[in-house]
C-alpha cells in the first residue's frame, strides 16, 4: 500500500486518490494566516512503499497553479536518500501534470526544486560567523517566533555590499547559491576571496523567509506577504522581514546589491536591472555592464540574451528590492533569476539547474563584484 507524507520541514502536497499504482495530487496554496493568499506551485513529499511499483503521479491542478506556464518543459526532482536529486520527465497538458516513475527503493522524495532545509541554513549561519572579523546580526524574529539573522564578512571600512536571497521560499536555488557565495568567502586560501573582502563589507541574509520556508511555500511569508512587493512601505506586523533589513540598509549604507531568484519559467540565468527608474543613472548603466560582463566570463551558465524585458515592473517597481535599493541609494542593485527548470544553453539530462550548480554560480559571482567595486 503507498502512503504519501509531507510532515516536514518544506513538506507541501494533497492527496486526492491512491488508486493500485496511481496517485492523485493537488498542489496546495502557500500556508498562511491570509486567507486571501492564493500562491501555489511548491511542493515537496514522500512516497513509501513504492519498491518494485510503476508509479504514476498526477497532479490535478497543475493549470490553476500561480505559474502554470513553468510546467512546459519542466522535469521533476526525484531523491531516494533526500540528499542527491535526479529529474525525471512529465507531460503537461494545459490542467494535469503526470510523471511516471520506476520506483527502485521503498522510500522516494518528490520536490519542485531541489530543497534548501532550516537546519542546513542555521549550519551555514554558524560557520560563517566563524571567520575572521565577522558578526552574526539579529535583525529580530519573525511571525512564527524563528530568528531572522543577517550575517557581515569583510573590512568594516571597507564598501558596504548587500545581498539577500529567497524572499520566495520556494526559490531554493537562491539559497544554494548563498552558501556557494559564503564558502568561498570563508576560503582564506582563495585569493579572489581575499581582494573582495579587503574592499567591501559583506552583509548577506541567506533566507529573508524562514517561515515560508519551513512551512513549504512557493512566494508568501508566514502573513502571506510576497516580500518582493513591501519594499516601499514595509510592515511592522505584515512584513518584519523587509522592515528590519531595510532598517540595517539605511543605517549602513549600500553600494552593490543583489537580490537572488528563481523564475519558473525562463529556463536561464540572468540579472534585471533598474532600467525603468527615472533616477536610472549612467554611472549605474555603465557599472551594470561591466557587471554582466565580468560574469559572462566568470560563469558559462550566465547569459544575457533571454531575460525579462526592462519595463516589466514599470508600475510598482518601488515596490520590489533591486529598485527600491537602487532608487535609495544609487547604486548598482540587481535582481538574478535563476532557472527551476534548467539552462537551457548548458543543459544536465540528469539534474537540470539544481543547487551545485547554484552553488557553483555562487562562488562565480565574486569576480563580477570585484569588477563593480574597483570602479
Amino acid at each position: 500500500m503507498l502512503k504519501v507524507s509531507s510532515s516536514f520541514d518544506s513538506g507541501a502536497i494533497e492527496v486526492v486518490a491512491i488508486e493500485g499504482d496511481r496517485l492523485d495530487l493537488a498542489i496546495r496554496c502557500d500556508s498562511t494566516t491570509d486567507p486571501a493568499c492564493d500562491f501555489r506551485q511548491w511542493f515537496h513529499f514522500r512516497v513509501q512503499g513504492g519498491a518494485g511499483r510503476n508509479l504514476s503521479l498526477n497532479f490535478l491542478n497543475a493549470g490553476a497553479c500561480t505559474f502554470a506556464g513553468g510546467w512546459s518543459g519542466y522535469r521533476l526532482c526525484v531523491s531516494y536518500d533526500h540528499v542527491h536529486w535526479f529529474r525525471i520527465p512529465t507531460h503537461y497538458d494545459g490542467q494535469t501534470m503526470r510523471a511516471d516513475f520506476a520506483c527502485a527503493h521503498a522510500s522516494v522524495y518528490f520536490a519542485y526544486f531541489e530543497p534548501y532545509g532550516w537546519e542546513r541554513h542555521l549550519a551555514l549561519m554558524g560557520r560563517a560567523q566563524l571567520a575572521p572579523g565577522a558578526a552574526m546580526l539579529t535583525l529580530g524574529s519573525t511571525p512564527d517566533g524563528r530568528d531572522f539573522d543577517a550575517v557581515a564578512l569583510g573590512n568594516p571600512a571597507g564598501k558596504p555590499v548587500w545581498i539577500i536571497a529567497r524572499q520566495h521560499p520556494g526559490e531554493t536555488m537562491a539559497e544554494w547559491f548563498m552558501e556557494g557565495l559564503i564558502d568561498r568567502l570563508l576560503d582564506t586560501s582563495d585569493s579572489l576571496a581575499r581582494t573582495v573582502l579587503e574592499r567591501a563589507r559583506f552583509y548577506l541574509v541567506p533566507n529573508m523567509n524562514p517561515d515560508g520556508s519551513v512551512r513549504g511555500n512557493l512566494r508568501a511569508s508566514a502573513t502571506g506577504a510576497n516580500l518582493n512587493r513591501e519594499w516601499m512601505q514595509p510592515d511592522a506586523l505584515r512584513s518584519p522581514e523587509v522592515l528590519a533589513v531595510r532598517t540595517k540598509m539605511e543605517q549602513t549604507g549600500c553600494a552593490f546589491f543583489l537580490d537572488v531568484h528563481g523564475d519558473e519559467t525562463l529556463p536561464f540565468v540572468f540579472v534585471a536591472g533598474s532600467e525603468m527608474l527615472p533616477s536610472y543613472s549612467d554611472t549605474q548603466a555603465r557599472l551594470q555592464q561591466r557587471f554582466v560582463e565580468q560574469f559572462k566570463l566568470a560563469a558559462p551558465d550566465f547569459q544575457t540574451e533571454h531575460g525579462y524585458p526592462t519595463d516589466k515592473y514599470s508600475a510598482d517597481a518601488l515596490k520590489l528590492a533591486s529598485k527600491w535599493v537602487g532608487q535609495a541609494f544609487g547604486c548598482l542593485s540587481l535582481t538574478l533569476e535563476m532557472p527551476f527548470k534548467d539552462n537551457d544553453n548548458l543543459p544536465d539530462a540528469k539534474t537540470g539547474w539544481d543547487g551545485a550548480r547554484s552553488r557553483a554560480l555562487g562562488r562565480a559571482v565574486l569576480a563580477p563584484i570585484l569588477a563593480v567595486l574597483r570602479d
